[in-house]
């Protein structure tokens, strides 16, 4: 057994041959925090180029399609696998909101403004006109079936908007909004994947029709 004094002939020995032996332990926990303090002080990622590179690819789109239907400037059909049987269309004239999963037995019908919209479409009202909409913000980089995608946050600068928040995911290879995550003034929160996205490659006209269900009421946006 090693005596008191033995030991602490060692410890100044140690002491003696790595004179910074004592405050290495202290040194590193320093050291780390300086790095995560340099990094949380970094800047994220500007959102901009992507938002405008995704409203330059759309400008030069007539007609989109994937899991919907879009026709510039007014024509729109979306029909929801989840929650099933919901289904929204904007024939032109007017923009139906059926969603039997949350309101059922009626359906919202609101008339499109001939001037002064973006018209109702999906991908439009978050790319068309950022600066001036949104608030923005980077999320990340993302890996999608398509490939790789920026995604960005967006807050609308108006409190008029059906939604309060909304993401999107940008393909970086195309420009191409390729995941959506909405949440509506409601609190519910609508994911939409776009996948088997075809551009320019037209769109049959049925789907931009609508007939209410029998028995179900039309509500006029804006009727008590």
């Amino acid at each position: 057994m090693r005596s008191l004094s033995d030991v602490g002939r060692a410890r100044k020995l140690a002491s003696r041959s790595h004179p910074d032996s004592i405050n290495s332990a202290f040194r590193i926990p320093h050291s780390a925090f300086v790095a995560v303090a340099l990094l949380a002080g970094s800047q994220a990622p500007d959102p901009w180029p992507v938002l405008d590179r995704a409203s330059q690819t759309y400008q030069s789109i007539s007609t989109l399609s994937a899991d919907f239907y879009q026709m510039r400037p007014s024509r729109f059909a979306m029909r929801f696998v989840v929650p099933k049987g919901d289904r929204i269309v904007a024939d032109g004239r007017y923009l139906w909101l059926y969603t039997p999963s949350t309101t059922p037995g009626q359906v919202i019908r609101a008339k499109i403004p001939a001037v002064g919209t973006t018209g109702p479409n999906l991908i439009g009202q978050f790319v068309e006109r950022p600066h001036e909409r949104y608030r923005a913000s980077y999320r990340r980089a993302d890996s999608l079936p398509d490939g790789m995608a920026d995604v960005i946050a967006l807050v609308p600068k108006r409190d008029d908007q059906p939604y309060s928040a909304a993401v999107i995911w940008v393909g970086r290879a195309d420009g191409l909004v390729r995941r959506l995550e909405i949440t509506e003034t409601s609190g519910q929160l609508r994911t939409v994947m776009l996948s088997r996205v075809k551009v320019n490659a037209g769109a049959p006209g049925r789907e931009f029709t609508f007939s209410p269900p029998s028995g179900v009421r039309v509500v006029d946006s804006g009727s008590p």
